[in-house]
């Protein structure tokens, strides 16, 4: 679903329109490819991205004998799983890969199967395999101690750094970043709906779709709550868990719900168009995740974070071909172009969001603002401390490159705790 407006994140669109070849049958029709297949011309409420992706640029030789394999747990009616396809068809077509050179594996749940998918994989004569599911590390593991002469990248894991498996890797990107921006929009929004007195202040509550109590989605909503707190110091939270990373159905209700709870702007971090479409359908604003949903929802969709996973990509293929070790722990960021922002929507942002954006972004840059700030949160009313505070400052993805924020901050309800 995600789909970069900007002219400069033009080649992001293109590259990733390149065909599977003889891999995976993409799927036609999908709530997923549905939210983005509007051309850029006809993004009449589009603004550029204030957060773009940066080029891939090749310098060095792919090997005649290289071939990487991609494991995911949906397909592209996921927008989580369509973010990582589009991301590798980038880098693939980028650094000039063969049909014959990647496979990707999709629908593999979290279990033997993915054991098995990784297996079938290296018998294809892979020589990186990578997953793109959290449930899938301890399968990845397994396939990772069997053949050892075989690269296992996955996304969002955290046992890397503990197992010592020298060819077992984990990755994930800053993208409390992205979420911290997305935030700041979100809080712009609250502010002009509070100035046309369609809301109080003490009304400015928001929504959020969370999958699971998991701190990569605790770690995303707390960032996206501070985002909009440092211009909307009013905002609340609520948050309705799915115990599902993609149910449409549940989804939906869950966004429904908060709506009904008073909520008027919701966000999520699950994977289908359930949220949005709720949110299109009760004129209610949204921040995605993923990518956007400006094509199936015009008038609510405001921004979207996403990571960009075709620099990992790229640097997992060239330590391949250079026979350069891989790091155990990688967490790319705005840097390195693995965090971005789509373009802003105008029929539902705020005035002024893309030059506010702009200026949190060079903050972020320069470090004049940092997401977990412990001046900026409390918990139970008390100051944060800890291992990971370092100088006022929560470090998120600094021991590992997964989240591990998991602070149940002032300001937010979680609705249920049962996943």
């Amino acid at each position: 679903m995600k789909r970069l407006f900007a002219l400069l994140l033009a080649v992001v669109m293109v590259l990733s329109l390149v065909a599977c070849g003889n891999k995976t049958e993409d799927p036609k029709g999908t709530d997923a490819s549905a939210a983005t297949k509007a051309p850029e011309a006809d993004k009449k409420g589009m603004t550029e991205s204030p957060l773009a992706a940066k080029e891939i640029t090749k310098d060095f030789e792919v090997k005649d004998d290289f071939k990487i394999g991609f494991i995911c747990l949906h397909d592209e009616k996921s927008t989580y799983d369509k973010n990582f396809i589009d991301a590798a068809k980038e880098a693939i077509a980028a650094l000039g890969l063969k049909d014959n050179q990647y496979i990707i594996k999709t629908n593999v749940p979290e279990g033997d199967e993915c054991y098995n998918a990784a297996a079938d994989l290296v018998d294809q004569g892979c020589k990186i395999v990578f997953a793109n599911s959290f449930g899938h590390e301890d399968f990845m593991l397994k396939a990772a101690k069997e053949f050892k002469d075989v690269e296992f990248c996955h996304a969002t894991g955290y046992k890397a750094h503990l197992e010592n498996v020298a060819n077992y890797h984990n990755a994930f990107a800053s993208i409390y970043e992205g979420r911290y921006l997305a935030g700041i929009a979100a809080g712009m929004k609250l502010n002009e709906m509070i100035k046309a007195g369609k809301i109080t202040a003490e009304q400015a509550k928001m929504g959020y779709v969370g999958a699971f109590t998991y701190a990569e989605v605790i770690s995303g909503y707390s960032s996206f709550y501070l985002g909009a707190k440092s211009v909307c110091p009013t905002v609340t939270m609520d948050v309705q868990f799915t115990g599902s990373w993609y149910d449409a159905t549940e989804e939906k209700n869950a966004a429904e719900a908060l709506i009904a709870k008073n909520c008027v702007l919701i966000s999520q971090h699950a994977d289908s168009m359930g949220a949005p479409g709720a949110c299109e359908a009760a004129k209610v604003p949204n921040v995605s995740y993923n990518g956007a949903t400006y094509d199936a929802c015009p008038e609510t969709f405001i921004v979207s974070s996403r990571i960009n996973w075709a620099p990992y990509f790229a640097y997992i293929i060239k330590c391949a071909n250079t026979d350069a070790k891989i790091d155990t722990d990688w967490c790319g960021g705005i840097a390195e172009g693995s965090v971005v922002l789509t373009g802003i929507n105008e029929n539902a942002a705020a005035e002024g969001t893309l030059d506010a954006l702009k200026a949190a972004v060079e903050d972020l840059k320069t470090g004049k603002v940092k997401v977990f700030d412990t001046k900026n949160f409390t918990v139970e009313g008390k100051a944060v401390t800890g291992d990971n505070v370092v100088d006022g400052i929560f470090e998120e993805s600094k021991t590992q490159s997964a989240p591990y924020f998991e602070l149940k901050i002032d300001g937010i309800t979680r609705l249920n705790e049962k996943f």
